[in-house]
């Protein structure tokens, strides 16, 4: 059944290394708004519902619970919880039993414990390929959709721990991002999508945080532009990866592919996602190189050895890995207790599809993981 709440949730969206972590630690700080870190809920559990069974069996409702209460990247999203005890709570506070009740019931959580706040919101990029299922559950979410130029996007993606590590496989992920979200952008009205530009973001915060507020008929925080002081901020700028929200907002990341991409990379980009680009509202500058097929498929191959080679690297994600490993062993586990059949498999995104693991919020294939081998680790010293 859908869940109507009184206040609207808000769900940011984006191809990673877009904003959106930007956008999430910004309304984070307005005074009505509690945001929590990044959460993969909908692409780790909602197209699995099927392997947990019958929800209206207590048991398989609370496996469900359990995996998602103990599933977070940031334990409990940094909560005071008895981890005794929080799992039983949570189901205490469902408004209904299932995933989107146990969904809403974490991110209300949440919210009193930041202060009471009556209003909560979620920021997870891949959401975008399931902008359907979470109208479904929540009808009358709000969603704000984060665009950034692909190529400073893919300069950023490679330059990281995580995501692709080649510019030919940063372009797919980039346009199959862009292309997900085109029919939402058009089937919903203007109360429910909002695109915000990542470039007119940062360099008119205040400007678009009013947009971004009268959209969400909010009143306007300047305290959202002091989101580099908070506790999330700071454990994310001490990495590798976000420095940036280390410090007060800043157009200095614009342009970055220009020193970080070679030409011949640029050129790459524009053959896969050149028009793309371009309905994004970006200059194509130099003449796309379209790969022949054999190169493409290296491309993909080397891109999942070298995500798989790198999990426990220098602030790698193994930790976040493993996990993620772990639940789709229990998915088989439950098989083979007869919970579920594969005949039973419904054919839904991203079942299948050649980009699954990734859009489930995996960093690395599974099989590239077997073949070299790579061990699991389920803790680590890391702020994320």
């Amino acid at each position: 059944m859908p869940i109507v709440l009184k206040e609207k949730p808000i769900i940011m969206v984006g191809a990673e290394r877009s904003g959106t972590t930007l956008v999430m630690a910004m309304l984070g700080c307005h005074p009505r708004i509690a945001v929590p870190e990044v959460v993969w809920y909908y692409s780790r559990f909602r197209p699995y519902l099927f392997t947990y069974g019958d929800l209206s069996v207590e048991e398989n409702f609370r496996t469900l619970a359990e995996e998602m209460v103990f599933g977070l990247k940031t334990a409990f999203w940094g909560m005071k919880v008895n981890p005794r005890t929080i799992v039983d709570e949570i189901i205490a506070d469902v408004k209904e039993r299932s995933f989107a009740g146990i969904y809403c019931a974490m991110h209300e959580r949440f919210a009193r414990q930041a202060g009471n706040r009556p209003r909560w919101g979620e920021k997870t990029p891949y959401n975008l390929f399931f902008v359907k299922e979470i109208k479904e559950d929540f009808p009358n979410a709000q969603f704000i959709f984060i665009t950034r130029d692909g190529r400073d996007a893919s300069a950023d993606y490679l330059h990281s721990m995580f995501g692709p590590t080649n510019i030919f496989c940063a372009g797919e992920i980039w346009k199959m991002c862009q292309n997900a979200v085109k029919p939402w952008r058009e089937k919903l009205g203007p109360g429910d999508w909002l695109d915000v530009k990542y470039e007119t973001l940062v360099r008119e915060p205040e400007k678009v945080l009013r947009e971004i507020c009268d959209f969400l008929g909010e009143k306007y925080d300047p305290a959202m532009l002091d989101f580099y002081q908070t506790d999330l901020a700071k454990a994310r700028g001490a990495t590798r990866d976000h420095k940036p929200l280390g410090h007060a907002v800043s157009d200095e990341y614009i342009g970055i592919y220009k020193e970080y991409l070679s030409l011949r990379e640029q050129r790459i980009f524009a053959g896969v996602a050149g028009k793309e680009l371009e309905e994004a509202g970006y200059r194509l500058d130099v003449e796309p190189l379209k790969v022949s097929e054999e190169e493409a498929a290296l491309f993909r191959e080397l891109d999942g050895r070298i995500r798989a080679a790198t999990l426990d690297a220098p602030e790698g994600h193994i930790v976040y890995e493993s996990y993620n490993d772990w639940i789709m062993d229990q998915r088989e586990e439950r098989k083979n207790k007869g919970i579920w059949k594969d005949s039973e498999m419904p054919k839904v995104f991203p079942l299948g599809d050649p980009h699954e693991e990734l859009i489930m919020g995996q960093r690395a294939w599974r099989r590239w993981k077997e073949y070299l081998c790579v061990k699991r680790r389920y803790v680590g010293k890391t702020a994320l």
